[in-house]
């Protein structure tokens, strides 16, 4: 009787045996890796990435992740590229084209169109002898000794390392150009992670109220002040708006379990002093971290040490950084 692997065992098998496939990899970069690298960043144009099948699959992410990082690139499919999209590539661009085996009559077919453009080749193969390696500028090897399927068909070994390897591709190029976190804010603005890079807190406070009181106002004032903000908080001010404390809704609280008759308290006798602030120019997820850190809802904005308005929790809620 045939004995069926345990589906957790396959799925083992086939993690490791990939993990393995790109740390073989590595062992095959060299001085080819950098000219690759060399000849993107001396172009004045595009990386136009090709493929064909499973290779054109890879190709589109390894296009995305490019784009993503600064390095303006496109997808072109080979078999398009034979019946007029060849006319995308410039002689300023750089061709990356990905192939298994380097030997597919697409290839063949498209390698010398792709010299008549002027544009630079770099072959992205897993044979070091193929007619694409042989032909191409320069070359990564995505060397695969075998598929993860029993049969050794299925492309998912030799897909796994080429990927990997247009991640590093991306990297180093990052790298080389110095991409900044607003350089990676400017190209991710939707969702979540963009407003972690960009969004700041001066995006944020002007929408709230701005409740102070100066020290010596009464706690009946203070607390009509403080509801009326809708922050649970109020700051305390002197007259040229340089923040003295801050009073929240724990201070009140404390107030009444410790004072049985609080009417001749002032907003100075239960303000909390020096308290938490960030500067307007800080990143929203910086004031985040922040009221995670102190276990706060909110903190004054300081503007050149002068009061300029409070962010609150709620905020960032609504932000969806939290």
């Amino acid at each position: 009787m045939k004995v069926v692997k345990n589906p957790q065992t396959i799925a083992r098998e086939v993690l490791r045996a990939e993990a393995d496939a790109i740390q073989q990899a590595s062992t095959f970069l060299d001085e080819r890796f950098d000219q690759c690298v060399e000849a993107i960043l001396a172009s004045r144009g595009r990386v136009v990435v090709t493929g064909i099948g499973k290779s054109g699959l890879i190709g589109q992410k390894i296009v995305a992740t490019l784009n993503s990082t600064g390095t303006p690139a496109l997808f072109m499919h080979a078999a398009d590229a034979i019946h007029g999209d060849l006319g995308m590539v410039q002689p300023t661009d750089v061709v990356v084209a990905i192939s298994k085996s380097g030997n597919t009559p697409e290839i063949k077919v498209l390698v010398p169109l792709i010299h008549r453009t002027g544009a630079k080749l770099i072959a992205l193969v897993s044979e070091a002898d193929s007619y694409l390696a042989r032909h191409a500028d320069c070359v990564l090897l995505a060397y695969a000794e075998r598929e993860a399927d029993p049969l050794n068909l299925a492309p998912t070994t030799s897909t796994t390392v080429t990927l990997a390897l247009g991640d590093a591709l991306a990297i180093a190029l990052l790298t080389a150009r110095d991409f900044t976190r607003q350089d990676f804010a400017r190209y991710h603005p939707g969702g979540s992670l963009g407003k972690k890079l960009y969004l700041k807190v001066s995006d944020l406070y002007p929408h709230n109220q701005r409740p102070t009181v100066p020290a010596d106002a009464p706690i009946h004032q203070t607390m009509l002040t403080m509801s009326a903000g809708r922050l649970g908080a109020t700051a305390v001010v002197d007259a040229t708006e340089q923040v003295l404390g801050i009073i929240t809704d724990g201070d009140v609280r404390r107030m009444v379990s410790h004072h049985d008759d609080y009417r001749q308290l002032t907003a100075r006798d239960i303000m909390t002093r020096n308290p938490v602030c960030i500067g307007p120019d800080a990143y929203a997820v910086q004031a985040l971290e922040i009221m995670q850190g102190r276990n706060i809802t909110q903190l004054l904005v300081l503007d050149e040490g002068r009061l300029a308005g409070f962010v609150h929790l709620h905020d960032l809620l609504r932000e969806g950084l939290v």
